[in-house]
């Protein structure tokens, strides 16, 4: 059974019996990742979707290279251009991920697919056959007013429902899904979930990418519970005031809410 933990806004720690994947890592507030891989003997993957600063924090690759608590030494998957941005170097790098791509090794299948911004969204499947799909930036970016595309709407719907399609002729059923929910997009902000539920049948939901704004998530997730009954809608709880500028934490099925 793959297990997954919230860490901080697009970060996810998955465990499964045998491996621990870190997807995105900014901040570690509680210092529950730290706690997770000063402790662990499973074999462990960093993947970084993209450059972004929010996506991606240097630290990782010094984690089995001098950093006196993190001594396991991590299997880097990092998109194309974190490499060429951030000026990785390549020797440290297990997989450079580039779109269109897989990689698979004892424990993982990783499929990459092209963003609707920067670097790849990811596709797992575990040796357990659980699968999980961490989107990083991918996202149907429609945004109505403001000049924030280089691309028209009609454009970036269908370069996001490619995407959508490319991946279900893939795999068909998520245990985990890990998608943006952005309140910069407004009224529009959950027209990407809904999409993609609507096409590919996914066990559990958790939104990321939603910038402090958690009485807006619950509303937004429960209002998808209603539409997506058969989907388990995962709801991050903030951190104590004060921790950090953008407290997320625990999740709770909205079932469990009351």
């Amino acid at each position: 059974m793959t297990t997954v933990k919230y860490i901080y806004h697009s970060c996810f720690v998955l465990e499964s019996d045998d491996v621990v994947v870190v997807f995105d890592y900014w901040k570690d507030p509680l210092g529950y990742l730290h706690d997770i891989l000063a402790n662990t003997q499973k074999q462990v993957y960093v993947f970084v979707s993209h450059f972004h600063e929010d996506h991606y924090n240097p630290e990782i690759l010094r984690w089995g290279h001098g950093d006196e608590r993190i001594t396991v030494q991590p299997r880097l998957m990092l998109s194309y251009d974190t490499v060429r941005k951030r000026r990785v170097q390549r020797t440290l790098v297990r997989d450079i991920m580039n779109p269109e791509r897989f990689y698979e090794d004892e424990y993982i299948r990783a499929i990459y697919y092209r963003s609707t911004d920067i670097g790849v969204a990811v596709a797992l499947t575990f040796s357990d056959g659980s699968t999980a799909f961490h989107a990083g930036d991918l996202n149907n970016w429609y945004f109505t007013e403001g000049d924030h595309l280089k691309v028209s709407l009609d454009e970036m719907e269908g370069m996001y429902m490619s995407v959508v399609r490319s991946v279900r002729a893939n795999i068909e059923h998520f245990t985990h899904v890990m998608l943006p929910i952005d309140p910069r997009l407004e009224s529009n902000m959950l027209r990407s979930s809904m999409q993609w539920l609507n096409k590919i049948y996914t066990d559990n939901f958790y939104p990321m990418h939603f910038w402090h704004r958690y009485s807006l998530m619950a509303e937004s997730l429960t209002e998808m519970q209603h539409l997506f009954s058969d989907t388990t809608f995962w709801y991050p709880m903030p951190l104590p005031k004060g921790c950090v500028n953008e407290p997320l934490q625990e999740k709770t099925p909205l079932s469990d809410l009351g």
